[in-house]
Order: structure tokens, then sequence, then C-alpha cells
């Protein structure tokens, strides 16, 4: 409920210092209203995605319904820990890298995909968007980032 008349209205000071400064007072869901924004979220984010596949031929057109859907379902998770514990989480100095590896791909995949209308570019970019989700996805995972690149340098590892 929106305590938005409390704020207005100018309550003692130490009431709106902790209005101001609490993102459950400003707006608070209850538990089951957390997980239906989150089932909503996702569930629009991954149709997004889903229907993204349907157009991929064109890259265009796939580039920002994936890119879209992607960012729903990543941001769905803002209902369950609130968008301050994600927003802290996203720049934990664990995945700081991949969180800005990630954004800087989201970007990219729409700037080709909106101003430069390369389809190459775009598929380039939307490949590289996926790799950095995989990879960010990894740093909620303990020690499965150390375990893909170890796996990796021994699939891929050219020494004879």
């Amino acid at each position: 409920m929106w305590n938005l008349n409390q704020l207005i209205s100018g309550g003692d000071e130490e009431q709106q210092d902790n209005l101001l400064g609490d993102t459950e007072g400003l707006c608070s869901l209850s538990p089951l209203q957390r997980i239906y924004g989150f089932a909503a979220c996702l569930l629009a984010g991954l149709v997004l995605m889903f229907l993204s596949l349907i157009v991929f031929a064109k890259p265009i057109k796939f580039a920002l319904l994936f890119t879209f859907g992607n960012m729903l379902a990543v941001g769905s998770t803002a209902f369950l820990i609130g968008p301050e514990q994600q927003m802290r989480m996203m720049l934990d100095p664990v995945r700081i890298f991949a969180t800005a590896i990630y954004i800087g791909c989201v970007v990219l995949a729409l700037i080709c995909a909106l101003w430069i209308h390369s389809k190459i570019l775009t598929l380039i970019a939307i490949i590289c968007e996926i790799c950095a989700l995989v990879w960010y996805s990894l740093s909620y995972i303990p020690f499965a980032r150390r375990v893909v690149s170890d796996m990796t340098i021994r699939l891929f590892d050219t020494e004879i």
C-alpha cells in the first residue's frame, strides 16, 4: 500500500527518514503478490523469448523479442528479493564483471538491431548476450564458473 499520504501530510521527521530510506515502506507487497509478480514477469519473459524463436529468420525482430524477454526474466527476481537487494547482488564484487558484460551485451544487441540494422552484427551480439547471461547466471552457483572454466580448458587444451 502506498504511504504517500503520510509523506505529504508531514509526519514526524524520523518517520519521513524511515519512509524514504526503506523501500518496503513505499510499496509493500504481500508475499503472495510478490510471487504473482515474479511469475508474471518470468512468464512474460519466457513467452517473449519463445516468440523470438518463431521470428529467428529475421534477426532484428529476434534480437528485440529475445532481449526484452531476457531482461524481463532476469528482472523478475526483483519481485522476490526486492530491487534494492537485486542491485546489491548484481554489483557484488563476485559478479560485477559478469553483470557489466551482460548489460553491455544487451545494449550492444539493441544498438545493432535498432540503429545499425545489421543482421550479422545483431546475431553476433545475441550470441554474446546468451554467453554473458550464462556466465552471469553461473555466478549465483558456488564454484560453477570455476568448474566451467576448468572443463573448457580440458576440452579445448591443444597441448599434445
